[in-house]
């Protein structure tokens, strides 16, 4: 049985987990009330208006079920039409990405819905309740940790457009580690969700603010596509890894058919496992990937991981609300191929879990965009095959190959860079940790973890002093 603990990106988001666990919640309540901080704590990360996969192990059951909250392609009730999009290009490492975005570029956001079929299903808590954490964030400002003001650097292009501007760049300096992170609207917007609920976006007093935006600046949602969204429920994809059942989503991450594949690492020398790593976990490539990870385990066992993201974001904010629009419509890693109306876009995200019979003994899941397999599998490897303590397994180099070039964190085993550069390949060695190589969270029987890598965070229920 896993301890009672959350572990996600930014503390403030888990010690909004950690207050409703202390209050008798559910890992439902938690994961809610931890998603809704972290739209707070973490808007150069994730955001109400965006969407998200959960995976959910109910401890009395002992049953698994998946939920898809993942946004839709818009255009219901009205003639499906490309989006005009923007064109922005983002500096991402030595690289320049070029990214879509603008109201065109908003899907049908899925988070809201989500939260809320958590809530209904596994919560235990008062709604008001799971909001109070963020809303108080929101109201008294959150401070900004060192990673989310080096993403915040390279993304300030698209943050600081129309509202975001004051938001991220007040009288005209860009935030840096240590300030304080204010959004006033947010306030105003989590009132709305604590009195009408998180369907507010679709039905209600956030669904005509929306809606009224994206009227004015081009946006292609419809109020159909709002009423008619809805979360689903389903089956999770199994793999075995290491004698255990391994619990997550297909989709576009591969996690389930990437974990079968990898060799045993444990007693390996680090040369061996890291060319081990590189060629089973193939190459993967794109965008930045603005994504955050929350891991909720209760008293009782059961647990809730879920997967969050509004893309880069659109570059527009609801008015007096700080709301960010998502721009996944605009993310060309998951458009794959024709969109139709209605129809839930591709993901990459990957929330899972292990079992070792009928005991659950990990459960995990990350950030990172194309980079998510590889730090997935990675530190579950480190976890589950080499037998690696939750900090540890997180917190060591990590290294992604890319198609032609192969990206290395410093630590990573020179010997295997050598190797690779003598195989034709073209090693990139980043001069120091990055949010690139992704951030994954995690609870084990013996801990849990967030990535220092997004300035993640991890506590358990009851840790001894």
């Amino acid at each position: 049985m896993l301890p009672a603990g959350v572990a996600a990106g930014h503390p403030a988001t888990v010690d909004a987990g950690i207050a409703v666990l202390e209050a008798g919640g559910s890992a439902a309540d938690a994961a809610v009330a931890a998603s809704l901080a972290s739209c707070v704590a973490e808007t150069v990360m994730t955001g109400l208006l965006g969407g998200g996969h959960a995976i959910y192990f109910d401890a009395e059951a002992g049953r698994t079920w998946n939920l898809d909250c993942f946004v839709a392609a818009p255009g219901l009730g009205g003639e499906w039409r490309e989006p005009e999009l923007e064109f922005l290009p983002v500096p991402f490492g030595e690289e320049l990405v070029h990214y879509a975005i603008g109201p065109a570029s908003c899907a049908v956001p899925g988070l809201p819905a989500g939260l809320a079929a958590l809530w209904e299903r596994f919560g235990r808590l008062p709604w008001a309740e799971l909001v109070g954490p963020a809303l108080a964030l929101a109201r008294e400002g959150v401070l900004f940790p060192p990673a989310h003001a080096a993403c915040l650097e390279m993304l300030a292009p698209v943050m600081t457009m129309n509202e975001g501007a004051e938001i991220y760049s007040p009288g005209g300096r860009l935030l840096a580690a240590g300030d304080l992170l204010r959004q006033p609207g947010l306030e105003r917007a989590l009132r709305i969700v604590a009195e009408e609920g998180a369907l507010s976006v679709y039905s209600g007093t956030l669904a005509q603010a929306l809606l009224e935006l994206l009227r004015d600046r081009g946006g292609t949602i419809t109020q159909e596509d709002l009423a008619s969204y809805e979360p689903r429920w389903d089956e999770p994809v199994e793999a075995a890894y290491q004698g255990r059942r391994f619990l997550t989503r297909g989709g576009l991450a591969g996690v389930a058919e990437t974990l079968p594949r990898l060799p045993g690492l444990r007693g390996l020398s680090e040369r061996d496992r890291v060319l081990a790593l590189v060629q089973a976990l193939g190459s993967a490539d794109g965008g930045i990937g603005d994504t955050t990870n929350v891991v909720a385990v209760d008293a009782d066992g059961s647990a809730c991981v879920l997967t969050t993201s509004l893309g880069l974001g659109s570059g527009d904010f609801l008015p007096g609300l700080d709301l960010h629009l998502n721009s996944m419509l605009g993310e060309a890693d998951l458009v794959r191929g024709p969109l139709r109306s209605g129809a839930r876009m591709e993901s990459m995200m990957a929330p899972s879990l292990a079992l070792d019979g009928d005991e659950l003994v990990l459960a995990v899941g990350a950030a990172g965009g194309t980079r998510l397999r590889t730090a997935l599998a990675t530190v579950v490897a480190g976890v589950l095959d080499e037998g690696l303590e939750p900090r540890p397994a997180v917190e060591r180099p990590r290294v992604h190959n890319a198609g032609a070039v192969v990206n290395a964190e410093p630590g990573i085993d020179d010997d295997a860079l050598r190797e690779l550069e003598g195989r034709g390949q073209t090693v990139r060695r980043w001069p120091e940790r990055h949010h690139y190589f992704g951030g994954v969270s995690l609870v084990t029987p013996r801990g849990a973890a967030g990535d220092p890598r997004r300035s993640g965070s991890a506590r358990l229920l009851r840790e001894e002093s």
